[in-house]
């Protein structure tokens, strides 16, 4: 490239080519930028003698539209800072914090890593505009998880009873889904599928509940005459009869070897399977039939409901309650302890109250409360997410499943035609089957498993078609 000014001056007439001097001595050396400077300033005071040619196209910023943008244009802002002063404006609005905050945060990370694709408001231009009204949201929106709304399973259940107060379903540890069916208990293996009768109890009783042990070897069965039967599943043989209840047991929990009853007779009894007795104590608090029994996680508290709308926590040596909640308005049966965070207890309502509650009982605070619009029935919390699950009676009849703490609904279930009094969870977490007086059994995958949001369930994603478990 040459210079302009020694370009347009004329040799003298009398000087000689083989005299001149050398380029190198005649013409001044300009540096690289102040060759680039000169052809940047070019449109502003360009050359009347002769025009500049270059092997680069360098835009003119007098020409270009960046008011369109607000983009700075004195010259000192580069085209990646312009963009990146946009782009902080589109994500925080107005006040766009400094390149790098008090946090340490750099806008030179690369933070736009790969999301499930949100919705985006039709009416703007910007990208992180939400639909929710003007202005720029904090941050995309992440899509719900999917969850089928079919059943992959459907088993008929001859005699299921539709009654609030019972609770007859119960999946054990070793994969095992016991089932009381009027006067019998029966065991469907999930892997196999293959059914088992475990036990008839005669014409003269009925089966009110059923639980099985932490380790799914012993099956515990309450009964309409007020007794509990501790059963070897592998075995299919009695092992102990236990009394003490006057009236029928309809909840059953375990504790590693204690095993609480609750009955219509308003008690709930201690049994330590590893003592003569039937029962080591005996806690007395509620005012009509406990229907609704949990243990803790780590065995601490035990947790009651019952028909006198009386929800109660009891630690582990009590007789009466440590924490009474009186804010539900109908009985209280549906019980779930979270496995995530110590101390924080849900609770549901049935048909006068149609609520779901937390609880801290390290605090004996009342944190929150959401009307489901229908009778709480069950509740069981994810093992894998912050997610639960409840099944409905009147009127809805639907399986809803939560986002915890936002109790946004991931997923409402629909299909059975009576209320969904029974519920129970697999051992991996991710599955529920619920029972309900249409005498069905539905299995529904809606959970995700603990590696992976999108691993299919081990025990079954596909439709089976519809068997009976008798």
């Amino acid at each position: 490239m040459e210079d302009p000014t020694a370009s347009n001056a004329t040799p003298p007439a009398n000087s000689s080519p083989h005299l001149s001097p050398p380029p190198s001595m005649s013409t001044p050396i300009i540096s690289l930028e102040s060759r680039i400077n000169r052809l940047i300033n070019a449109n502003q005071s360009p050359s009347p003698s002769r025009s500049i040619y270059s092997d680069r196209f360098i835009p003119s910023r007098s020409g270009s539209n960046y008011a369109l943008f607000d983009l700075a244009k004195d010259g000192k802002e580069d085209g990646a800072g312009s963009y990146a002063t946009l782009l902080r404006a589109a994500m925080f609005g107005p006040e766009t914090p400094e390149k790098r905050d008090i946090t340490g945060f750099s806008t030179s990370r690369n933070i736009f890593r790969f999301k499930t694709e949100t919705n985006r408001c039709s009416d703007s231009f910007s990208p992180f505009v939400s639909d929710d009204g003007p202005g720029v949201s904090q941050s995309p929106i992440k899509a719900l998880r999917k969850v089928s709304r079919s059943p992959y399973k459907v088993l008929d259940a001859p005699a299921l009873q539709d009654d609030f107060y019972l609770n007859l379903v119960d999946w054990s540890a070793q994969n095992v889904l016991a089932v009381g069916l009027g006067n019998c208990v029966y065991l469907w293996n999930a892997s196999s599928s293959k059914v088992t009768t475990l036990c008839d109890l005669g014409a003269d009783d009925s089966v009110c509940s059923v639980g099985w042990n932490f380790r799914g070897t012993h099956l515990a069965v309450g009964t309409s005459n007020g007794k509990v039967q501790i059963w070897d599943a592998s075995r299919c043989k009695r092992t102990r009869t236990m009394e003490g209840h006057r009236l029928r047991v309809g909840a059953l929990a375990w504790s590693s070897s204690v095993l609480s009853s609750g009955s219509r007779d308003k008690s709930i009894l201690q049994r330590d399977i590893r003592c003569e007795e039937d029962h080591v104590s005996k806690l007395t608090g509620h005012k009509s039939e406990v229907c609704g029994l949990k243990w803790s996680y780590d065995n601490r508290e035990l947790a009651s409901g019952g028909n006198d709308n009386r929800l109660f926590v009891w630690n582990q040596h009590s007789t009466q309650p440590v924490l009474k909640y009186s804010e539900h308005t109908a009985a209280v049966k549906a019980i779930a302890w979270s496995p995530h965070v110590h101390g924080l207890l849900a609770s549901g309502g049935g048909t006068a109250d149609r609520c779901i509650r937390f609880w801290n009982t390290t605090t004996n605070a009342h944190l929150s409360s959401i009307d489901t619009g229908s009778q709480v029935c069950n509740l069981a919390w994810s093992k894998n997410v912050n997610e639960l699950v409840s099944t409905h009676g009147y009127s809805q009849n639907q399986i809803i499943v939560w986002k915890y703490p936002t109790m946004s609904k991931v997923a409402t279930l629909t299909g059975h035609t009576y209320r969904v009094l029974y519920l129970a969870v697999s051992p991996d977490g991710q599955t529920i089957v619920t029972g309900a007086g249409d005498e069905t059994l539905r299995f529904w995958n809606v959970f995700p498993s603990p590696k992976s949001q999108n691993t299919d369930s081990e025990i079954g994603s596909t439709f089976f078609g519809r068997t009976t478990i008798r």
